[in-house]
C-alpha cells in the first residue's frame, strides 16, 4: 500500500497507539475529580496542552476540542457573538475549508456581513486585497495558512501584521484567525502573530476526534459550550483525556527535526512532480510550481501537497484505477467529498470544469519515499493512457 491521501488524514504514530491504550485503561479517572486518579488523569492534559504550546506563538491559551472542525466553528461564532456590538463584517477568501465557508453562510444568516476575497490563478489570496477590503467595521479576518486542496502557503504572516497595524492606527479590535489544519505539523508556527489558529489531531498523525484552538491570553471569548466549566470555562464537557494526551504526543513528534521531515517530503514532491511530467502530456499543476518550507514562503507549494489535472481524464475514475493497485489518493477535500459539483477551491483559481473534473491530488506524509514514487508514476502512467484511449471511443 501506498498511502497519498496525508491531507485527509494521517496514519497514528505507533507511539501514539501505545500511549492512547495505556491511557484509557490506567488513566481513566475524570480529570476534574479531586482524587488522585482525577489528578493523573489532569496531569495527562497538562502535559499535552505544554506540548502543543511550546510549538505555537507565546503568551497563549491551549482549549482543547473534538477537531478542526469544531476549533473553526469556536473561533468565528464565539468571536462573532463577543464583537458583534463593535462591528459586522468579516472577511474570509473563496478557498476556505468548508468548516469557515459554512460558518460564514450562518453568520451571515444571523445579519452578519461576509466579504469573500479573490485569489490568484494559483490560490493566493493577495494581501493588497484584504487591504481594501479592511473598514471600521471589520470584526474578524479568517484566512487559511495552507490550503488543503492546492497547498498554497496563504500570507497569514504578513496579514497578522496587517491587522494589527490596522487596529493599532484606527483604535479598532479586528481579531485575526487563521485555520491551521493543513500546516500544523509540516510547517514551523511559533511566531505567526495570529489571535486564533486551529489545529486538528489527526492531520499530523493523532487520533481523530481531537483538535485545538490557540488564543491569544489577552482574549476573553464567550463559552463555546456551556456546562461545568472545563478547557478554561471556554469549551465546557468532560475532556477526551486518552485522545488529548496522543494528540499532545503527536504533535511533539510531528514537529521535531520539522525543517529535516519537510525537505524529505519536498524531495518525494518534486521527484513525483517531475515523473509525472517527464511520462504523462497534458498536465497541469493546480497550484503554485515552487515549494516553500515555511510560512514565510507566501505564494508557494507546501511540501506535503501536489494537485494536478490530467487533462482529457476524470479524477475519480483514476483514483479508483490507482486504489486496485494499492494507491490511495484524492480529487480534492475529502471532508466535501459527498457533495456533488466542481471543488470550490480550483473554480475560485478560475479553472474550466474539464481541467476540474481531472484533477488529483497527491498529499504526503515523513513516511512516504522516493522509491515508491516510481510505482506511482508507472500505474499513474498507466491508468491516464487506459482512460484517454478508451474516452476517445465515447
Amino acid at each position: 500500500m501506498i498511502y497519498l491521501d496525508n491531507s485527509a488524514t494521517t496514519r497514528q504514530y505507533d507511539e501514539v497507539t501505545e500511549l492512547i491504550y495505556r491511557a484509557a485503561k490506567e488513566n481513566f479517572g475524570n480529570p476534574s475529580s479531586l482524587h488522585e486518579m482525577g489528578f493523573e488523569a489532569g496531569n495527562l492534559l497538562y502535559d499535552a496542552r505544554r506540548q502543543i504550546a511550546d510549538l505555537l506563538p507565546p503568551a497563549g491559551n491551549v482549549v482543547f476540542t473534538s477537531g478542526g472542525t469544531e476549533s473553526d466553528n469556536m473561533a468565528l461564532l464565539s468571536s462573532a457573538r463577543k464583537l458583534r456590538r463593535r462591528g459586522n463584517r468579516i472577511i474570509t477568501t473563496k478557498v476556505e475549508h468548508p468548516a469557515v465557508l459554512e460558518t460564514c453562510k450562518r453568520l451571515k444568516e444571523d445579519g452578519f456581513e461576509i466579504v469573500y476575497l479573490d485569489v490568484d490563478v494559483d490560490g493566493y489570496a493577495e494581501e493588497q486585497v484584504l487591504k481594501a477590503a479592511l473598514d471600521e467595521n471589520t470584526i474578524i479576518v479568517s484566512i487559511m495558512a495552507v490550503n488543503n486542496e492546492t497547498g498554497t502557503i496563504e500570507p497569514v504572516t504578513s496579514v497578522g501584521r496587517t491587522v494589527r497595524d490596522y487596529n493599532r492606527q484606527h483604535g479598532t479590535e479586528i481579531i485575526f484567525h487563521t485555520d491551521a489544519v493543513q500546516a500544523f505539523g509540516k510547517l514551523a508556527l511559533d511566531d505567526l502573530d495570529a489571535d486564533l489558529i486551529s489545529a486538528s489531531g489527526h492531520k499530523f498523525h493523532g487520533p481523530k476526534g481531537t483538535g485545538f484552538l490557540y488564543m491569544k491570553k489577552r482574549h476573553s471569548l464567550p463559552a463555546f459550550i456551556t456546562g461545568g466549566g472545563q478547557e478554561g470555562g471556554f469549551r465546557s464537557s468532560t475532556e477526551n483525556t486518552p485522545g488529548i494526551a496522543g494528540m499532545g504526543l503527536a504533535a511533539e513528534m510531528s514537529c521535531t527535526d520539522l525543517m529535516m521531515k519537510t525537505s524529505r517530503m519536498g524531495v518525494v514532491n518534486n521527484y513525483l512532480l517531475d515523473g509525472l511530467r517527464t511520462e504523462i502530456s497534458d498536465i497541469i499543476v493546480n497550484g503554485p510550481e515552487e515549494l516553500g518550507y515555511t510560512l514565510h514562503d507566501h505564494g508557494k507549494r507546501c511540501p506535503s501537497v501536489l494537485n494536478v489535472t490530467f487533462e482529457g481524464t476524470r479524477g475519480e475514475v483514476l483514483l479508483h484505477t490507482l486504489e486496485q493497485d494499492g494507491i490511495y489518493v484524492s480529487t480534492g477535500s475529502a471532508c466535501s467529498s459527498n457533495k456533488t459539483g466542481d471543488s470550490h477551491v480550483l473554480q475560485a483559481m478560475s479553472m474550466t470544469h474539464k481541467e476540474i473534473e481531472g484533477a488529483l491530488r497527491f498529499s504526503f506524509s515523513e513516511f512516504n519515499t522516493v522509491e515508491e514514487m516510481d510505482y506511482v508514476i508507472d500505474r499513474t502512467k498507466t491508468a491516464v493512457e487506459r482512460f484517454r484511449r478508451l474516452g476517445s471511443f465515447r
